[in-house]
């Protein structure tokens, strides 16, 4: 199969670039931006995986662990629990395009990150480190765009580096190598997805290959559309990092499917945003057959309403998304783990999102529990974080799994250079025998399960220095509930943090 695909490609490639040959102008554009971000917070982690996996990016290292700070807890556990943290960010991004006319073009996209001014050495996301000379800049995207002149539709095809996904603030977005086209027979566009996150061994099916299908079309005021998504992880699961030698067999493979379905539109005054999406699936072992399969079924659904008007705009957002039954789900969903004894994995309940997609920061949904258009902070880890193998290489909860929440907004834009927001949210928590952020037990040891995760409420201005010159000041206070309440060390006794609260800017130049 891999072999037949490799000389189809080969072979549509050579029979596109030699029907048409044009003599075109070269325009070279450059774009791009620069921001600078602030944290100052308590009980908030910092949200962005450069650190490698789940674990670190909830737990935001050098700082430690986010555990109660008690007698009964070893010093190497107690890190940022009820402290406040302060740092500085900066990233940048500079994308270049070779433009000739619309039927071509190539795209290279660098990206410039420091996790924080000060950085320790090393390069990548170092580039803060004092007297700076890091090699810090990493290849972001690189890819061919054309348009394909032998098809009697229009149609356009992308291949190399490029961002792949589908309703990013539902399901998924990530970077990868892949070739995704778009098809437009009006008033529908249809627009195949093929990625590959991992090859293996070049003499063997044991890659990671990535199929879809979007479809979308134009009904009146109303844009619906569906999709599906395939990740075959065939002995690639978690996704490795290493390719193993001949003779040696992968622990595990899986096997997962996105559907969804989705309605944008105006009715009257109101906008509307609807999504519905399911994962299902399974991960089984390959070394051990006697082990039972881990079966992957969760859903999330959203719905958001917003009313602009000249100066004011207010709506609301629901969303629900399933949680896991810790008495059938263990943190690392592989078969044969076990989450309370004597119960072994066999189904994880939760909504789950692919390996590698950054869902959990592109919904900006609040300032703490999900991520915002500021910082991608989040609450740090509790007893049902991942049920996968870690973050990029596993499948994870994301930003809703185990979670559902109401929220109510309001935007007021007092001058042209300045608008505030206000948001309050109910979050709850829909993990089943446990808690998905929190993991306290009860005088059994057992998982407690509670309901209330809090209270949200944000309040972010939005000033415009210039054009292209935006700075933005957020800052949220979340009203803990029962949910957030943590275990002190493995003893059998719980405290409750103090209320999560944040205060961040991002000053951002976009050109």
């Amino acid at each position: 199969m891999k072999k037949f695909f490799v000389i189809s490609l080969t072979g549509l490639l050579i029979m596109l670039f030699s029907t048409v040959v044009f003599a075109q102008k070269l325009d070279f554009r450059a774009s791009g931006f620069l921001e600078a971000i602030s944290h100052l917070q308590s009980n908030v982690a910092y949200g962005d995986p450069l650190y490698g996996t789940i674990f670190s990016r909830w737990a935001a290292p050098p700082f430690g662990s986010w555990r109660p700070d008690k007698p009964g807890v070893s010093a190497s556990d107690s890190g940022q629990y009820d402290r406040t943290d302060s740092f500085l960010q900066y990233r940048g991004n500079l994308k270049f395009d070779a433009v000739m006319g619309k039927e071509l073009s190539g795209t290279i996209m660098f990206e410039l990150d420091s996790t924080r001014w000060g950085d320790t050495s090393g390069d990548r996301g170092k580039m803060g480190y004092w007297t700076a000379d890091r090699a810090a800049v990493e290849i972001k995207n690189v890819y061919i765009d054309f348009g394909v002149p032998v098809i009697p539709v229009p149609m356009t095809m992308r291949v190399g580096l490029q961002p792949i996904g589908v309703r990013p603030h539902m399901t998924m977005i990530t970077d990868g190598m892949g070739i995704t086209a778009g098809i437009k027979v009006d008033p529908v566009l249809i627009a195949p997805i093929y990625g590959k996150a991992w090859e293996g061994k070049d003499a063997s099916a044991d890659d990671v290959d990535i199929y879809g299908l979007h479809v979308n079309a134009k009904v009146g005021p109303v844009s619906i559309g569906g999709y599906g998504v395939n990740f075959n992880m065939n002995g690639g699961y978690p996704i490795p990092s290493s390719v193993p030698a001949y003779g040696v067999r992968p622990s595990y493979d899986a096997n997962m499917w996105w559907l969804g379905l989705y309605a944008d539109g105006k009715l009257g005054p109101v906008l509307l945003n609807l999504d519905a999406v399911l994962d299902t699936g399974e991960v089984n072992s390959r070394t051990n057959p006697a082990l039972k399969d881990v079966d992957y079924r969760g859903w999330a659904f959203r719905a958001k309403a917003n009313v602009p008007m000249d100066k004011i705009n207010f709506g609301g957002t629901f969303m629900y998304a399933t949680g896991a039954d810790l008495k059938k789900t263990n943190a690392s969903g592989m078969p044969g783990s076990a989450q309370i004894s004597p119960y072994l994995s066999k189904k994880v309940g939760s909504y789950v999102i692919p390996p590698g997609s950054e869902q959990w920061a592109a919904n900006q949904e609040s300032m703490i529990v999900y991520g915002s258009n500021i910082t991608a902070s989040a609450l740090p880890v509790g007893m049902f974080l991942h049920p996968g193998a870690g973050y990029p290489t596993g499948m994870t909860r994301g930003g809703f799994g185990g979670t559902w929440f109401a929220k109510v907004f309001a935007g007021f834009k007092a001058t042209p250079w300045y608008k505030v927001n206000l948001e309050a949210l109910y979050i709850g928590d829909t993990t089943k025998n446990g808690n998905t952020l929190g993991d306290a037990v009860k005088a059994t040891g057992q998982p407690r399960d509670d309901k209330t995760i809090g209270w949200e409420i944000n309040l972010i201005n939005e000033i415009n220095i210039y054009k292209n010159l935006k700075w933005d000041i957020g800052l949220g206070i979340l009203f803990a509930g029962d949910a957030l309440d943590q275990r002190i060390g493995s003893t059998f006794r719980n405290d409750s943090p103090k209320n999560p609260w944040i205060i961040a800017t991002k000053l951002k130049y976009t050109f």
